[in-house]
């Protein structure tokens, strides 16, 4: 049986397309990947404290790009 034919808990994940097949299909990464599974299911579970967890993912990445961003910007002007 395939792992989707099979849900362990919770009827917020009962849709059309599956959080983790999206986020495999489009290589994404735990923090991107964090922020489409609680997005999806806002609505579902938590409401808005999923909404806020998917904010702070966010905020996460965009630390981190940021942080790559200053990393390349130093490197190019030494």
């Amino acid at each position: 049986m395939a792992a989707n034919d099979r849900q362990i808990s919770g009827e917020h994940y009962q849709t059309d397309i599956q959080p983790w097949d999206f986020i495999v299909a489009n290589n994404l990464g735990y923090l991107e990947g964090n922020i489409i599974k609680y997005v999806c299911r806002y609505k579902e579970k938590n409401g808005i404290v999923d909404l806020h967890k998917a904010q702070h993912y966010l905020d996460k990445l965009i630390e981190g790009m940021e942080h790559v961003s200053l990393e390349k910007e130093e490197g190019a002007s030494t």
